[in-house]
């Protein structure tokens, strides 16, 4: 379920070709921003609390250069974990203008232990990706790719994308990007849909940009995966999305704030 939702995170990105065109001027984002969440999960046609998330952004030091660094962390209750234990962190690094230069999944799920890792560089125009997989402690699987556009992984392809203008988006428009996610380099499909106006769990109101993650079918018909709603200001906090998962559906919930670079001006009222 982690992966849906990192990957439901990941707005407005396209990919581009240049090493310098990589990276983005980060006008969203500040150090010390803390945004947490609440994960439910239906259950024969009952929503329950099934555990909760955290995203954290900081400066740090990375072979030398100033970068910054993002955590995310996520963990079922320990109720739940009889039934499906999950026990995932990520963390990535990226320069402050947020080019990708590391990346790690550890995901403890059920009785799966996997460890993604990737390492970008920059050469001659291309992006180059040494990724690895491995599951229970095994060999790792690698894989190594030298692409003529960028590449993200789970976490820098959100911070990018938070600082983008989508001011002209138009319903139906598709935004296309391309994701490293230790196994292999995968093309995602977002889809922005309108605005609407969200009330959280709290009983406050935002005005919020709706976007879609699809798949597609053998048919080529839209399958959608998860609806997630993007405060309308300059911070673009992620806060509801809505999982279309195989054996079920989710939600995750933001139910606390802490650093925003900017007010939260996306809010029409409180309780």
């Amino acid at each position: 379920m982690i992966k849906k939702i990192i990957l439901c995170l990941c707005l407005l990105m396209g990919g581009m070709a240049a090493q310098a065109q990589c990276g983005a001027e980060n006008t969203a984002i500040k150090p010390g921003e803390t945004l947490s969440y609440r994960l439910k999960f239906n259950w024969k046609f009952i929503w329950v609390n099934v555990g909760w998330a955290k995203m954290t952004v900081n400066t740090t030091t990375y072979k030398g250069q100033p970068c910054l660094q993002t955590d995310l962390l996520s963990f079922t209750k320990p109720s739940i974990d009889k039934f499906f234990k999950m026990r995932d962190t990520l963390t990535c690094i990226t320069t402050e203008k947020l080019e990708p230069l590391y990346f790690r999944k550890g995901a403890e799920e059920g009785k799966r232990y996997t460890v993604d890792e990737v390492n970008f560089a920059y050469r001659n125009g291309k992006c180059i990706v040494d990724q690895q997989r491995s599951v229970n402690w095994g060999t790792p699987d690698k894989h190594h790719d030298e692409m003529p556009v960028c590449v993200y992984d789970m976490l820098s392809i959100l911070l990018q994308a938070r600082s983008y203008d989508p001011t002209d988006y138009r319903p139906g428009q598709k935004i296309l990007f391309s994701m490293a996610t230790g196994r292999a380099i995968e093309k995602q499909t977002l889809i922005y849909r309108r605005k609407e106006n969200y009330e959280a769990e709290n009983g406050v109101t935002y005005r919020c940009l709706v976007f879609s993650l699809v798949e597609y079918t053998k048919e080529n018909k839209e399958k959608e995966v998860i609806t997630f709603y993007i405060t309308d200001d300059l911070n673009h906090l992620p806060v509801r999305l809505d999982m279309y998962l195989n054996f079920g559906s989710a939600k995750a919930f933001l139910s606390d704030i802490k650093g925003n670079r900017y007010p939260l001006t996306s809010i029409v009222k409180t309780k």
